[in-house]
């Protein structure tokens, strides 16, 4: 689970979800007895009538829809062989041995086969009775192998389908899904009110099909602090159910069963729950998840505008009429979706297709349902006066287009790993050689060619295809405007470092 502090910025603050230690658990808190009091209030829910301190039903409806997440990683092993040592030809020299003896040279041990362990613990909601699973994106990032446990200790390994940085969301699913799954019906978060009841399902620290109920305690929350570093969107649910690690992925439902967000962080000053949690909404969710299943990549609007959400001060700074909140515009691109809709400098937009857009979280939660393409309704406040522009989604690109998910064999290449005689040769320890390069591929589009030995991409070290591979998905699922492969590398027989520019739009 996600935990941000107070005290630390949030880029710091964020803990792994699947690190679960005995320190997390080392203390018990007994539940008020006087916690629940009685109400009067019910929910026509799909079981009937519920009274709104009665979870029993829902929980039971639900506990079956929600899996364990296991990652699992098999760390690579540096082989300290291959790194060309200057003096192992004066140690092996029968010189030195007859002066020495043969004791002091010591033979290189076998090494043993990395043994695969347990990197992360999370959970899943089933979606879909052919086996589909949402979680987190930090539950499954990074991970060689995934595995998804059943409610009723039933195995499976599972696959990524797809995978969202910038909603933190994933999509994957069950290999050889038994026809038993129980899915839990997507709900309208939309509908949600603050104060209503809610549950989160999961398996926090590892304990199976756990249910904890609070209610709504805010709308379209932004966590970032502030900080414009964020790469994330955030328009959160917040709820004071408690949630922990291993929470991650893990449903909110309210209590018609209905699923209306995944938990995915909490606000905390020590890591464990301290009464502040957050869950991505089914708006959003239900977008993302169509998306990867369709396309494999979200197709995401994109409006073009600078802007600040609209304080006193700023108003009083700008001269702003006819409205104390919205979203202030200070610049509008050129050729964006927002240009070619009207917009204008110095509107103050306050709403999407009539929900408000007040603060900069509930933007950003109306922006993410729609896709380059949808036609909207922007209703601005201009000089005073109220005005209705039909606006059309469009991409980062200023299209409607799809956008296809990128292909790591679309670089058209393959890559080896250097040879001890190579890193010897050229005084190497890493690096991988570009083969087999194809002149319609990204790589040959970008001049490179066969030999070409690849040191670092974007600053990090490759010593594999694998990391190659890594940092390319890293580099198309970024939400930066230019996907580019800054790549360091050199050609043998020149011995000089060169500088390559990879586009991977193309």
């Amino acid at each position: 689970m996600k935990a941000i502090s107070r005290s630390i910025l949030i880029g710091s603050a964020i803990l792994a979800i699947g690190m679960i230690g005995s320190s997390a658990i080392s203390s018990h808190s007994q539940p008020d007895d006087n916690t629940m009091t009685s109400s009067t209030k019910t929910s026509a829910g799909k079981f009937g009538p519920l009274t709104q301190n009665d979870f029993t039903q829902t929980a039971e409806a639900t506990v079956n829809g929600v899996v364990s997440v296991k990652s699992f990683v098999t760390p690579q092993v540096s082989n300290n062989s291959n790194r060309y040592n200057p003096y192992s030809d004066f140690f092996d020299d029968p010189f030195f041995e007859y002066f020495f003896g043969g004791g002091r040279r010591q033979q290189p041990q076998p090494q043993e086969q990395p043994k695969e362990r347990q990197m992360g613990l999370g959970s899943g909601v089933i979606i879909d009775a052919e086996g589909y699973v949402v979680t987190n994106n930090h539950v499954i990032d990074g991970a060689d192998r995934l595995e998804v446990t059943l409610n009723d200790n039933r195995n499976y390994d599972a696959t990524v389908i797809g995978s969202d940085p910038t909603t933190d969301l994933a999509l994957i699913k069950i290999e050889g899904a038994p026809s038993d799954l129980h899915v839990i019906p997507m709900g309208d978060s939309d509908e949600l009110k603050v104060g209503e009841w809610v549950l989160a399902v999961g398996n926090p620290f590892g304990f199976t099909s756990s249910v904890t109920a609070g209610i709504v305690s805010a709308k379209a929350r932004d966590i970032s602090m502030g900080q414009g570093g964020s790469q994330e969107i955030q328009s959160y649910i917040q709820h004071d159910a408690a949630v922990n690690r291993g929470n991650s992925g893990g449903a909110l439902v309210n209590l018609a069963g209905e699923l209306v967000g995944i938990n995915a962080a909490i606000y905390s000053q020590t890591g464990a729950y301290a009464g502040c949690s957050f869950a991505i909404p089914t708006s959003m969710v239900e977008k993302v998840v169509n998306d990867l299943r369709q396309y494999g990549t979200v197709q995401r609007a994109y409006m073009g505008i600078s802007y600040r959400e609209v304080t006193p001060e700023l108003v009083k700074e700008e001269g702003i009429e006819g409205t104390n909140i919205g979203i202030y515009v200070f610049s509008v691109e050129e050729g964006s979706a927002a240009d070619k809709g009207g917009v204008q400098e110095k509107d103050v937009i306050v709403a999407i297709n009539n929900q408000p857009t007040r603060t900069s979280a509930e933007l950003f939660g109306q922006i993410t349902k729609y896709s380059p393409g949808d036609e909207i309704v922007l209703t601005v406040v201009r000089k005073g006066e109220v005005k209705n522009l039909k606006v059309t989604m469009r991409n980062r690109q200023g299209n409607t287009e799809v956008v296809q998910q990128g292909e790591f064999a679309d670089l058209g290449a393959t890559f080896k790993p250097l040879t001890d005689e190579q890193k010897k040769e050229l005084n190497l320890s890493y690096g991988v050689q570009v083969t087999d390069v194809k002149r319609d591929g990204a790589m040959g589009q970008a001049g490179v060619k066969n030999g070409y030995i690849i040191l670092d991409i974007n600053n990090v070290r490759v010593n594999s295809s694998k990391d190659i591979e890594a940092l390319y998905k890293q580099i198309v699922a970024s939400e930066e405007y230019d996907h580019v492969m800054f790549i360091t590398g050199i050609y043998p027989n020149a011995k000089r470092k060169t500088f390559v520019a990879v586009p991977l739009d193309r």
